[in-house]
């Protein structure tokens, strides 16, 4: 099994947990010194994650975030200065956004970015849920947020995710492109019947691709550059898969399917359709193979001291920021009334561990956490640890010291 760590970052001093200088820096997103400390934690972080032996780093990409949460509107930018920072560790925009993006501007952005970081890209791709900002940046698609209820709106998000990676792939693939959209009003080149008056005729004829122009110098495709530095392109990764819809998507498309899926048994019945479905497109994949999972983990002396560490921001941020979106169900339990929503005050560290969302306690106890995933997927390969409510909450040093800890005292059990 493999490790990495999910950033979810948040600009320090944010939150329930320093209430009074959020409100006093309001918006205390634009407040330029508390996005510079933001930064320089995240560097910490992840300098010393590729050094203490993680496997993995994956970064979001939300917008408008004015509150201080999910700082990188850019992911693709972050992991390009983290990749000149570190060595080893491979980076994961998690996900990048599609239906936000220009597909060939994605197209480049990710194989600079594969280029500067020399094959250490593993590119996460994902539908956005926030309508705050999917519904401006996603207005050029005609597309808003997801909403992961199969109506017409979350169908369109679906359908503008898939062309505009498919359109991606072809950029990455095809030394020349020519390509109509039917789902979106996209062609290349623009005119689809060809650029016309092009200057630079002589020397594109000579040096391009074969195909870019013809004869009378119109130019009838064009070569996205550079091609990535892996071959064909990078590992896909996709966050954080819970539909049937999107599991076997992920499985028709061979990407790999990150879980937020709490309850060991329910997480392998998702693998499990994932094994399924990859199997009748000729991959045969053990069961937990090529898929991930995410997890709170709170290290300490004991689970108590852990509740006592971690539990005092991160229960309040999570539940009154990202409840109301929904994370809430997966705290939910047998014995709760279905037809009843999970308010936030139940949203706490002690159910996240009842459910086992959150592993908390010494190396004892979280060990014996990722063995009950095991023991029903044997062969499951990443394992995340979600980073929300550490960072920017906790003091730093805390922070590093519950990676330092997993990394000594839980990966050496079970890393490949």
């Amino acid at each position: 099994m493999k490790f990495a760590i999910m950033m979810n970052p948040q600009i320090p001093g944010s939150g329930y947990a320093a209430e009074e200088n959020a409100k006093a820096r309001r918006p205390i997103g634009r407040d330029v010194a508390s996005y510079q400390k933001l930064l320089d934690e995240v560097r910490e972080i992840a300098v010393h994650a590729d050094q203490i032996g993680f496997d993995a780093l994956m970064i979001t990409e939300h917008h408008f975030h004015s509150e201080g949460f999910e700082f990188s509107v850019n992911p693709l930018m972050v992991l390009t200065d983290l990749a000149a920072r570190t060595e080893r560790i491979l980076l994961a925009p998690l996900g990048l956004v599609l239906p936000a993006w220009d597909p060939i501007r994605a197209a480049e952005d990710v194989a600079l970015l594969d280029h500067f970081s020399k094959g250490r890209l593993r590119l996460g791709v994902a539908r956005g849920y926030q309508n705050r900002w999917m519904n401006v940046l996603g207005q050029r698609w005609r597309t808003a947020a997801a909403r992961s209820d199969g109506s017409a709106s979350d169908t369109r998000n679906f359908d503008v995710f898939g062309e505009i990676l498919k359109i991606m792939k072809m950029a990455w693939t095809q030394d020349t492109l020519r390509y109509k959209s039917d789902v979106l009003d996209y062609e290349v080149p623009s005119p689809y019947s060809g650029i016309e008056g092009w200057p630079a005729a002589e020397w594109t004829r000579a040096f391009g691709a074969p195909g870019e122009i013809d004869e009378d110098g119109v130019i009838r495709a064009v070569s996205v550059c550079p091609r990535p530095y892996q071959n064909p392109h990078p590992e896909l990764w996709q966050p954080f898969t819970i539909s049937d819809r999107s599991i076997i998507r992920c499985a028709q498309e061979d990407i790999l399917p990150w879980m937020f899926t709490p309850n060991p048994d329910e997480h392998a019945k998702k693998a499990r359709l994932y094994q399924e479905e990859c199997a009748k497109a000729g991959r045969n994949y053990k069961l937990g193979e090529h898929t991930g999972i995410l997890k709170v983990v709170g290290m300490a002396g004991s689970r108590e001291e852990a509740l006592e560490i971690y539990g005092k921001g991160m229960q309040k941020d999570f539940a009154a920021f990202f409840g109301p979106f929904g994370y809430l169900e997966v705290l939910r339990k047998q014995e709760d009334d279905r037809h009843q929503p999970i308010t936030p005050e139940k949203g706490d560290f002690a159910r996240m561990s009842e459910v086992e969302l959150a592993l908390l306690g010494g190396p004892d106890d979280v060990k014996r956490g990722i063995q009950r995933m095991l023991d029903r997927m044997p062969d499951l390969e990443w394992f995340g640890l979600f980073m929300q409510g550490q960072q920017g909450v906790l003091p730093l040093d805390v922070v590093k010291r519950n990676l330092e800890m997993f990394a000594t005292k839980v990966i050496p059990e079970f890393q490949d």
